[in-house]
């Protein structure tokens, strides 16, 4: 079957090849499940925690087991990215693969907390590579203006990790023990490494590059400041304190050599003349911005349902189901609308707007509101999200050159991360404290006493509370969820500014016949990048 080759935009990229629909679709099964593995882990992992403490023990060091995880994925994103430019996609995926599955196994059999930290920091730097290496690949394979219709699978992936995670997490838990927690990532890596193996096929490359060793270092540094920061801020340590401090400097300090070094080195980890493209620009900016309202309403939105609606902790997937539901149906026909017309700007528009609407009905909801009334809302937010997940990744893979389709993916994957670990800190730290105000104003020294070592009190210890402290607590929760989500709907405004100033660039590929964003006019490339078609 002859190869129907598109032009690419400059004489180093490498080439996308349009291949019958079906292979296409093999290999991106393969990617989802891949890119699952790493959705799933933290919120399966999330509700085995209990169990793994009170056989490990080391609950002082709760915290870094999911520490060591983020920090570990956040800081090997970036040169995962880059390694799948200079070397080829397909070596750097699996290997990420294999170091996620060698993680996981190293976790199913740790003995004692400290082990279960160092193979999570092993699971993260594989976990790392596998969001890098599914957007990458499938911007290889398919040309961005057909790449909406697989926009709706992405969407569906994170809806299910995000329902089945904590179902999935506390059934293997209580049935099989713990430690499948992590042993339920075997069957499903190995099923994504076969077919992946067999199944695509990427140009080989053998680049005569250097690895950017300095710059990936002060990044590493610089990256790893910032998520303890966020981390350990107003929790571990007061915000004033000198070991945020200190950390704060760091992190600075790192940042701004890795910037200098950036524009000194021969092959930068990072090239900064990806962010000479104003779209690529604008959608950094829009990934952090999203990356740092949905975590921070998957965090707060459970707690309201189960401390003032009444909801179980044990379906707290299911209790997210209006937003997820919003963000699958809406990111679906975003991705349609935009292979069938080849635009996209109307999307980060109203996606901004509905981010900023929803969050702010959110932000109204008090002891009073109805699941019914909140579940509206939360289709709003999800709409809102759906507008923006993908199409964020899209335009700025469409941005660039292909030859740097890998760190683009990995630029905008670690903005959304960072967005997280910043949404979390910082609308965590807001609400606790007015969870802890609330509390002591309305309940006296019993509310100073029941919030004094955490504001977030689970459903046992909830029912153990007076009556009256109880009422105080759902009052102070209600307060303290209001306060979160009018903070992200002010944060939801820059999504919309920035939306604005979104230049619409034809997407190439499919009759889209945009050049891309940057690229050299006119240089054609006949470089097959192609799957195995199969009978």
């Amino acid at each position: 079957m002859a190869d129907k080759t598109v032009t690419a935009p400059d004489a180093g990229a490498p080439q996308v090849t349009e291949k019958p629909q079906r292979s296409v679709r093999v290999v991106v099964l393969a990617l989802m499940i891949a890119m699952m593995l790493a959705m799933l882990d933290n919120m399966i992992v999330g509700t085995a925690m209990p169990t793994i403490v009170g056989e490990l023990g080391g609950l002082d060091h709760l915290s870094w087991v999911v520490t060591a995880y983020t920090l570990a994925t956040a800081a090997s994103t970036p040169i995962w990215g880059k390694l799948g430019d200079l070397y080829g996609r397909k070596g750097a995926f699996l290997t990420s693969i294999v170091i996620f599955l060698l993680g996981s196994a190293l976790s199913g059999m740790a003995q004692d907390m400290g082990q279960l930290i160092g193979f999570r920091a092993v699971q993260g730097l594989g976990a790392g590579g596998l969001m890098v290496g599914v957007m990458a690949i499938i911007g290889d394979l398919v040309p961005p203006r057909e790449r909406g219709k697989y926009q709706g699978m992405m969407a569906g992936v994170m809806a299910i990790a995000m329902i089945l995670g904590p179902l999935v997490g506390g059934t293997l838990t209580d049935h099989l023990g713990w430690r499948w927690a992590f042993y339920i990532n075997l069957p499903l890596g190995a099923v994504a490494l076969a077919l992946i193996t067999v199944v695509l096929h990427l140009p080989k490359k053998r680049s005569t590059a250097r690895i950017d060793y300095l710059g990936a270092a002060l990044l590493t540094v610089g990256i790893t400041a910032i998520v303890l920061v966020t981390t350990w801020g107003g929790s571990e340590y007061a915000w004033g304190s000198a070991r945020i401090m200190e950390l704060i400097a760091i992190g600075v300090a790192s940042l701004v050599g890795f910037v200098f070094w950036q524009t000194k080195a021969v092959d930068p980890v990072m090239p900064l003349h990806i962010f000479r493209n104003r779209n690529f620009t604008l959608m950094s900016i829009i990934a952090f911005v999203t990356g740092f309202v949905l975590f921070g309403a998957t965090l707060f939105l459970p707690l309201y349902q189960q401390a003032v609606q009444g909801a179980s902790a044990t379906n707290s997937g299911l209790l997210l189901l209006p937003m997820l539901a919003g963000m699958l149906v809406v990111s679906m026909i975003a991705g349609r609308v935009t292979t069938n017309s080849g635009r996209y700007k109307v999307f980060p528009l109203t996606g901004g707007a509905l981010l900023m609407v929803g969050l702010y009905l959110l932000s109204t909801m008090d002891t009073g509101t109805s699941r019914f009334t909140s579940g509206v809302y939360m289709v709003v937010v999800g709409a809102g999200m759906g507008c923006l997940m993908q199409i964020t990744m899209l335009v700025a893979q469409n941005s660039v050159e292909l030859k740097d389709m890998g760190v683009a993916s990995s630029t905008s994957t670690l903005f959304r991360t960072l967005g997280s670990s910043f949404g979390v800190a910082i609308m965590g730290a807001l609400f606790n404290n007015q969870v802890k105000d609330v509390m002591a104003e309305r309940a006296g020294a019993l509310g100073s006493q029941v919030t004094e070592s955490s504001a977030q009190l689970d459903a046992a210890s909830l029912a153990k509370l007076p009556a009256a402290a109880r009422e105080a607590y759902q009052y102070a929760v209600s307060s303290g969820t209001h306060s979160a989500f009018l903070l992200g709907a002010v944060i939801a405004v820059v999504v919309l500014v920035a939306a604005v100033f979104v230049t619409e660039v034809p997407l190439r590929g499919a009759g889209g016949g945009g050049s891309g964003g940057g690229g050299s006019e006119g240089a054609e490339v006949d470089v097959k990048a192609s799957v195995v078609e199969l009978a």
